[in-house]
């Protein structure tokens, strides 16, 4: 009998410190859970409690994104926000992309002062991005510019040609679809094609000439193309200072009674609402610190790195450095 109570008085010795141990293990996750939640609504610029500039990442190609588009809405919004550092990356992407992100930048300056730095490129759409801020600082090897129009389509004429294959078409009108890859275009294609690109150009110019205050053959002159470093960009009126991020949050506090020493916050767009893998690998590769790696995933997913249409985009040859 003796014996029999000692193994239940064991048994209910064990299962108390099986309680305890469920119970701690409860808690630990439960706090983990809350650190990743609290990190990474920091890092996303949700828990903005406290007085600071957000600074918003511009990378990559720019297609148009919903998701930035809203990021920057909500940023305009945050009472919490003083004020705000735009960060360019990108070599551009298509007109219709810049031209949303421009607009959507254009009305956060409205609401909060705004600074563009680039950290290593901006150029054509990029550069359109940063022509919305109220300056533009940049890193003396940066790269800016690019001020141009491109329409770019493939040529299959030849190689279908030596395959002896033909495609036939029946359209409406002699330019519908076209240009076409599997013929060479007309002349008319191509001249309603330029007159597009010349449209489109013009309007890139004239946001030129507007932000930045440059007209005649200076204008000309910065236009025709070519990709500046910002050092060479500096006296073009291109930028309007060399410098780092400090120097841009520098000219906020300065300039636009941004108050000093204050936390510079990243602000990011809001994950899908649909859970999937791509959205948990990109969420842990987002606490783990690889940005950029997280952003791969993330535009994976969305296939963010297709481009139709006309593009405001820099592409070096492989002579380029």
């Amino acid at each position: 009998m003796a014996f029999d109570a000692d193994l239940i008085a064991d048994r209910r010795r064990l299962r108390r410190k099986l309680t305890f141990w469920r119970v701690m293990a409860f808690l630990v996750a439960v706090l983990a859970i809350g650190t990743a939640g609290f990190v990474w609504s920091g890092r996303a610029g949700l828990a903005g409690t406290g007085q600071q500039i957000a600074r918003v990442s511009v990378s990559g190609l720019i297609t148009g994104d919903q998701r930035t588009t809203e990021l920057l809405k909500r940023v305009g919004e945050s009472s919490a926000v003083r004020g705000v550092v735009i960060t360019i990356n990108s070599p551009g992407g298509t007109t219709s992309g810049s031209e949303e992100l421009f607009q959507g930048i254009r009305e956060l300056a409205s609401k909060k002062p705004t600074v563009a730095f680039v950290d290593g490129l901006a150029a054509s759409g990029g550069y359109i991005t940063a022509l919305a801020a109220d300056r533009i600082v940049a890193r003396e090897t940066a790269l800016v510019g690019s001020i141009g129009v491109l329409f770019q389509y493939p040529d299959f004429s030849t190689l279908l040609g030596k395959v002896g294959v033909s495609v036939e078409a029946v359209k409406s009108s002699p330019l519908k679809a076209e240009p076409s890859g599997f013929h060479k275009p007309p002349p008319e294609a191509i001249a309603a094609l330029q007159s597009v690109v010349n449209d489109t150009f013009t309007w890139f110019k004239g946001l030129v000439a507007e932000r930045r205050g440059i007209s005649g053959d200076q204008l000309n002159t910065v236009s025709d193309g070519r990709i500046f470093s910002a050092r060479q960009g500096l006296p073009l009126k291109l930028v309007d200072q060399l410098g780092s991020e400090r120097d841009a949050i520098a000219w906020l506090e300065r300039e636009k009674s941004v108050p000093a020493k204050l936390p510079v916050r990243d602000w990011k767009p809001r994950e899908s609402s649909r859970f999937s893998l791509w959205s948990l690998a990109a969420f842990g590769a987002d606490l783990a610190g690889f940005e950029e790696l997280a952003a791969s995933i993330r535009s994976a997913a969305l296939g963010t790195a297709k481009l139709d249409g006309l593009l405001a985009l820099w592409q070096p040859r492989a002579t380029d450095r």
